[in-house]
């Protein structure tokens, strides 16, 4: 079931509207990294001042360079640490949107899609992308210490983040906020798995880029197929 579903959401990958959303995704993550860095380096800067005092040295003009670009350097580095975990909650603002291509595409016979608020909406992007954050954040400890289990821990964590978050996503639409939570909870095991196996190409720059869409149609397969009214009927892909 899982990679029945994977291979029919790899198979829509070149959809018209998958497209939009990822490019609408990764530039407003750019810009809001863009933002983040400058304001932080800034603020750096103000911290210190443009002259500063240190013990047996006396005043000194060259720390305020320092730190900020040693600001800039930390930013950086965050930068590519966070633009997956940052680009994947930004990209699920879209995901309906790759959720409706997908029923469009396989499930037709369906209807209207309960409609999300928009307040709910940038609501759970923006709770995604402080569990992502904070938890990524987190794990670089367990990386420290368990170094050889390293890929292991970050493909199991982001992949549990990543499955409960589009599995929600997906039924949401279909059921309501509460049925999906008791659809996620009966099924957690198959939709951390599911999710484990979305989170293993984040280890591969470029294709990483992809996952929130890729995920997104994915868990919206599963959900149908996982649905208690019993899997809806699929037609046959495009030749």
């Amino acid at each position: 079931m899982i990679f029945d579903s994977f291979f029919a959401a790899l198979a829509q990958m070149t959809d018209a509207r998958f497209r939009n959303v990822l490019l609408t995704g990764i530039g407003l993550t750019i810009a809001l990294l863009i933002g983040a860095s400058a304001l932080f380096v800034w603020l750096m800067g103000g911290l210190v001042g443009e002259e500063a005092s240190l013990p047996l040295i006396g005043e000194v003009t060259w720390l305020n360079d320092l730190v900020s670009w040693g600001a800039v350097v930390a930013v950086a580095v965050l930068s590519i640490f966070l633009m997956i975990p940052v680009a994947s909650a930004i990209t699920s603002m879209f995901l309906d949107t790759v959720a409706q291509a997908v029923e469009d595409k396989h499930y037709p016979n369906l209807g209207p899609a309960q409609n999300v608020p928009l307040a709910d909406a940038v609501r759970d992007t923006f709770s995604f992308l402080g569990v992502l954050i904070v938890a990524n954040i987190c794990a670089l400890v367990l990386y420290l210490f368990f170094v050889p289990l390293a890929p292991f821990i970050f493909w199991g964590l982001n992949g549990f983040l990543l499955g409960r978050e589009y599995f929600t996503l997906a039924a949401i639409r279909r059921v309501g906020r509460q049925q999906a939570k008791v659809l996620r909870s009966r099924y957690m095991l198959r939709i951390w798995a599911a999710g484990f196996l979305m989170a293993i190409p984040l280890s591969v720059p470029l294709l990483n880029l992809i996952i929130p869409i890729l995920g997104a149609a994915t868990f919206t397969h599963l959900f149908h197929r996982l649905s208690p009214q019993g899997p809806y009927v699929q037609t046959s892909p495009d030749p």
